[in-house]
């Protein structure tokens, strides 16, 4: 299953590690929701989960972070150059 985000809830910052919840969208299914980032990279890591946005007409992928310190984040990346759409999706 693939996950299409689409809005974004940042706390305390303005950069990638400051997203604390996403909103997003199956399009298989129709399903909605909002989650966690924690629980997004857990779905990412332990269930093969899948994550994009859309730039236009291209999806670009939503990949774990794994900083030295600090808790591991979101951020989208697309032909291997790190990108900041999730910073910049709409605000819920």
């Amino acid at each position: 299953m693939a996950i299409k985000i689409i809005a974004a809830r940042l706390e305390g910052g303005k950069f990638h590690e400051s997203v604390t919840k996403l909103r997003w969208v199956n399009p298989g299914s129709g399903e909605t929701g909002e989650s966690f980032v924690s629980a997004i990279v857990a779905w990412i890591e332990d269930d093969d989960g899948k994550a994009y946005v859309d730039e236009g007409i291209h999806r670009v992928g939503v990949e774990v972070v794994k900083p030295t310190f600090g808790p591991k984040f979101l951020r989208t990346r697309a032909d291997g150059i790190w990108k900041n759409n999730l910073v910049e999706l709409p605000r819920f």
